[in-house]
C-alpha cells in the first residue's frame, strides 16, 4: 500500500486538530516538497515571504485553472466556477491587478474603516447583551463571531437588511458546493442568480449612491477609468465571500488561544493595551489562514531547488508563522512578542486589503468579551474544527461565565 500524500494527510482529523507536526516536518525534512498530484509545498517563512512578493509566481486565474487541470484530480467544479466568478484582485496579476487595487482602494479607504468603529461596538454590544440575556454561556461563533462579522459586511456594500440572511446563505453554499451538495449545473445557476441579485443593487447604488462602500466602489475613478459592471459583481463577491470568513475565525481563533494560555489571558486582562499586540500573535500562531496558491510562470530558484513553469505552489503560512528559524521560540504563544511578522494577511501586491477591516473588528470582538466577562473559561474544551486545510477555523466555541 503506498503512503498517503500529503493532500490525503491534510484531509485527515489529525491533521485538521493539530497541522503543526507536519508543517514541522516538511521546514525539516523538505522544505520544497512535491506531491504525486504534481503541487509543490514550501513551508519556511523566508522562501514564502519571497514568493509572496515574486512576480514569476503568478495569481492569474487562466493559470491556476490550466494547472488545476493538468493535475490528476478532478478539478472540474472548482476551474469552471472560478471561469464563472471572473476576474477578481486575488486571482489576477499586474497590470490588471493594479488598476483593480487602485479603484478599489480609493472605496475602501482608512478612513471609511475607522468611521465604522462605531457601528461595529454597538453591534458587538447588542450581540453580548443578548447572549447574556440567555444565561451564562455561548456558542461563541454562532452568538457572535459569525452574526458580528456578516452583518458587518453587509452594512459596509448597504446590502438591505431584509437581503443578508439571503445573501449570506448563498455564500454558506458557494464556499463548499461539494459540502452543500449541489452539482455543477447548481452552483452555476446559483452564481447567476447570486449575480443578478448584486446586478440590481449596482444598478441602484448608480442611480441613488449612499455613503455605503458599494456607492463609493460604483463611482470609483482612476485617470478617467472606472470599474466595469463584471468588475464590480466580482469585487462584491470577493468582499463579502471572504469578507466575514477570516474576520470570524480570528475572533475565535483568538477568544479560543488566549483561553487555552491562562498565563497570556491574565497578562492581557492585567494590561489591556496589549491586545493589538495579542490579535498580531494569534494571527502568527493560530492563523485563519493556512496555505494559499501560486502558479509558476517562469522558473524560480528557491529552497535549494527550482520551481518549474506551470506548477502549481502552495504556500503554507501556517508553517511559515511557526518557523523557528524566523521566530524565536516560535511555538510558544507570547503576546508580549514585539516582532510578530506573519504571512497571513499575505504580502506585497497581494496583502490583504481588508486587514484594517478585519483587525478592527478583533479587537472590539476580543477586547469587550474579555472586558464583559472577565471569568471566561470554556464548556467544551475538545475543538471542533473545520474540515479546511486552507483555512483555520473552529465549527463552534462554547463558553461560559460566572
Amino acid at each position: 500500500m503506498s503512503s498517503p500524500t500529503i493532500a490525503e494527510v491534510m484531509a485527515t482529523p489529525a491533521f485538521q486538530l493539530d497541522p503543526y507536526p507536519l508543517y514541522a516536518r516538511l521546514r525539516d525534512e523538505q522544505p520544497l516538497y512535491r506531491s504525486p498530484h504534481g503541487v509543490a509545498y514550501l513551508s519556511r517563512h523566508a522562501d514564502i515571504e519571497k514568493a509572496l512578493r515574486d512576480p514569476r509566481l503568478s495569481n492569474d486565474r487562466d493559470r491556476i485553472i490550466r494547472a488545476m487541470q493538468a493535475q490528476k484530480n478532478d478539478t472540474q467544479l472548482m476551474t469552471r466556477l472560478m471561469r464563472k466568478l471572473g476576474r477578481v484582485m486575488t486571482n489576477s496579476d499586474p497590470p490588471y491587478h493594479a488598476r483593480l487595487r487602485k479603484l478599489v482602494g480609493k472605496a475602501f479607504n482608512a478612513g471609511r474603516i475607522r468611521d465604522f468603529r462605531p457601528q461595529v461596538q454597538a453591534l458587538t454590544d447588542d450581540l453580548l447583551d443578548a447572549a447574556q440575556a440567555r444565561g451564562k454561556g455561548m456558542d461563541l461563533i454562532a452568538a457572535l463571531a459569525y452574526p458580528l462579522t456578516s452583518t458587518v459586511i453587509c452594512a459596509l456594500i448597504g446590502l438591505p437588511r431584509d437581503d443578508q440572511a439571503r445573501f449570506l446563505a448563498w455564500f454558506r453554499q458557494l464556499e463548499d458546493p461539494i459540502g452543500a451538495g449541489l452539482s455543477i449545473g447548481e452552483t452555476e445557476a446559483l452564481v447567476d442568480t447570486l449575480y443578478g441579485a448584486l446586478r440590481a443593487l449596482i444598478h441602484l447604488r448608480e442611480r441613488e449612491p449612499g455613503d455605503d462602500f458599494l456607492s463609493a466602489l460604483v463611482h470609483a475613478e482612476e485617470g478617467g477609468e472606472r470599474l466595469d459592471e463584471d468588475e464590480l459583481l466580482s469585487a462584491c463577491f470577493v468582499l463579502i465571500g471572504s469578507g466575514y470568513e477570516t474576520t470570524m475565525n480570528l475572533i475565535a481563533n483568538s477568544v479560543f488561544t488566549l483561553l487555552r494560555h491562562p498565563d497570556q489571558l491574565c497578562a492581557l486582562q492585567e494590561k489591556p493595551e496589549l491586545l493589538p499586540q495579542a490579535i498580531e500573535e494569534v494571527l502568527r500562531y493560530e492563523s485563519p489562514s493556512l496555505q494559499v496558491i501560486r502558479v509558476v510562470a517562469e522558473p524560480v530558484p528557491i529552497a535549494d531547488g527550482t520551481l518549474e513553469e506551470g506548477e502549481m505552489v502552495s504556500l503554507l503560512l501556517g508553517a511559515a508563522n511557526r518557523d523557528p528559524l524566523r521566530f524565536p521560540d516560535a511555538e510558544r504563544f507570547d503576546i508580549t512578542r514585539t516582532d510578530s511578522r506573519h504571512v497571513s494577511l499575505g504580502s506585497g501586491i497581494h496583502f490583504c486589503l481588508g486587514a484594517p477591516l478585519a483587525r478592527l473588528e478583533a479587537a472590539v470582538a476580543v477586547g469587550t468579551v474579555l472586558r464583559r466577562f472577565p471569568s471566561l473559561r470554556f464548556e467544551d474544551s475538545t475543538p471542533a474544527w473545520r474540515p479546511n486545510p486552507a483555512l483555520r477555523g473552529l465549527a463552534h466555541l462554547n463558553v461560559a461565565w460566572s
